[in-house]
C-alpha cells in the first residue's frame, strides 16, 4: 500500500504525469520496500551461523536494495520525463528483484529473513512490469 507521502506529492506535483498516478505510486512504494527489506535482510544474513553459505545472498541483497532504492527515487521525479532511460531503469530493477528473490527462496526454508526478502522482490518485480507495461 502507498505511503500518503508518496500519493501526496506526486498528486500535488505541477506536472501532469505521463503514467497512471496509482501505477506509478505502487512501483515507487514496492521500490522502497524492497530496498528496506533487502538491506534487512542482509544484515541478518550476516548474524546467521554459516555466514559463508549466504555470502551470494548477501552480495545480491545490497545490490538489490542499490538498485530498488535508485528506482524508486528516479521514478519519482516527474519533470522532463524520460521514458526511454524510465523504462531501462524499470527493467534493471525488475532484473535485480528476480535474482535476490531466486536467491532468497534458496534459503526461505531456513532463514525467515529471506522468505520476507523474496517475497518483497517478487511484489517488486511484479510492480515494475506492471509500471513498464503502463509505459507502452
Amino acid at each position: 500500500m502507498a505511503t500518503p507521502t508518496a500519493r501526496s506529492m506526486l498528486e500535488s506535483h505541477p506536472w501532469p504525469g505521463h503514467v497512471d498516478r496509482d501505477t506509478l505510486t505502487a512501483c515507487i512504494e514496492a521500490c522502497l520496500e524492497c530496498a528496506n527489506a533487502c538491506s534487512a535482510c542482509a544484515d541478518a544474513c550476516l548474524s546467521e551461523d554459516g555466514v559463508a553459505e549466504l555470502r551470494k545472498c548477501i552480495r545480491l541483497n545490497l545490490d538489490c536494495a542499490d538498485v530498488c532504492g535508485t528506482t524508486g527515487r528516479v521514478l519519482t521525479r516527474q519533470t522532463e520525463y524520460d521514458a526511454p532511460s524510465a523504462k531501462a531503469q524499470l527493467e534493471s530493477c525488475r532484473q535485480f528483484c528476480a535474482t535476490c528473490a531466486e536467491e532468497c527462496e534458496r534459503h526461505a526454508g531456513t532463514h525467515e529473513h529471506c522468505r520476507i526478502c523474496a517475497e518483497a522482490c517478487r511484489h517488486c518485480e511484479r510492480a515494475c512490469q506492471a509500471l513498464a507495461d503502463a509505459m507502452a
